[in-house]
């Protein structure tokens, strides 16, 4: 499992790489329209070669739910914000999510709130806003718009423990990003701008976040949430923007300081005691 938790750090902090070079080319609203109506059209067809059936009607209230906090609002907020806020910032506020995850998971999913997880979560965090290099400076409504996505990815995963565990985790990753995509269309249309530069860099962009982070990276993301405990799971993927560091570093020159060598630690540290309380 923890395998699995790798992989998806090193697409997702990846993707910061990728993110930021997308927008050279894409408006936001327009961009995760072609990434999360892609990334759903790919699940839809590898359901249908897998001849797997519809969900049961039961699930499909929960799914469109979080179809609709995590792919809708979480994409669609994360990628606006990028306009008013640097990208540390949106990182950090975004992975603010495990803190209420595990806040969520107490209060819902009865997981015990020790002492040593809180302190992991805590630690965890303060790491990554070392790591970045954060300060309080900012757009408000931005910072708050921020914080309001990881809230709505960590509600989203809280549901899908309690509610679509025992849903095909495919079928799940698919009709969710279905679901999200349509709302994101719905919305880019309506009020969104539409910028799109096709060049082999932006198709590369593209087929990257939808086939990679979306389809790929979501589909995963479903799978270790139905075998882990949701606070585990949220905090474990702190390790992304250590990897989206990483990334920058060697793939757009920028500095490896002590403070990020420090924040890396940080997170590190943090993940283990989590996982080890």
């Amino acid at each position: 499992m923890f395998r699995v938790l790798a992989l998806i750090c090193t697409i997702w902090g990846f993707n910061f790489v990728v993110m930021k070079v997308a927008n050279e080319y894409f408006s936001p609203e327009i961009f995760v329209v072609y990434r999360f109506g892609l990334g759903a059209a790919i699940l839809v067809a590898f359901a249908f070669l897998r001849k797997l059936p519809l969900p049961p009607r039961k699930f499909w209230g929960w799914i469109a739910l979080t179809g609709i906090l995590q792919i809708s609002l979480g994409g669609a907020i994360v990628q606006f914000c990028f306009k008013y806020l640097s990208a540390g910032m949106v990182s950090v506020l975004n992975y603010t999510m495990p803190m209420w995850v595990t806040l969520l998971a107490a209060l819902f999913l009865n997981e015990k709130l020790t002492r040593k997880k809180i302190f992991g979560v805590a630690l965890a965090i303060v790491g990554v806003a070392v790591l970045m290099g954060v300060d309080v400076s900012g757009d408000l409504p931005a910072i708050l718009l921020a914080l309001a996505a990881a809230m709505f990815w960590a509600l989203s995963n809280v549901i899908v423990k309690a509610k679509l565990t025992q849903c095909n985790p495919i079928a799940l990753t698919t009709w969710q990003m279905v679901v999200g995509a349509i709302f994101l269309t719905i919305y880019a249309a309506s009020f969104g701008e539409v910028r799109a530069e096709w060049t082999l860099a932006a198709v590369a962009c593209l087929l990257y976040n939808a086939v990679i982070a979306s389809a790929l990276a979501f589909f995963l993301w479903v799978f270790v949430l139905e075998h882990m405990q949701a606070s585990k799971a949220s905090i474990a993927v702190l390790g992304v923007p250590v990897v989206g560091v990483l990334s920058g570093v060697i793939f757009l020159g920028e500095p490896l300081t002590i403070s990020i060598v420090l924040g890396m630690a940080m997170v590190l540290s943090g993940i283990v005691i989590v996982q080890h309380s």
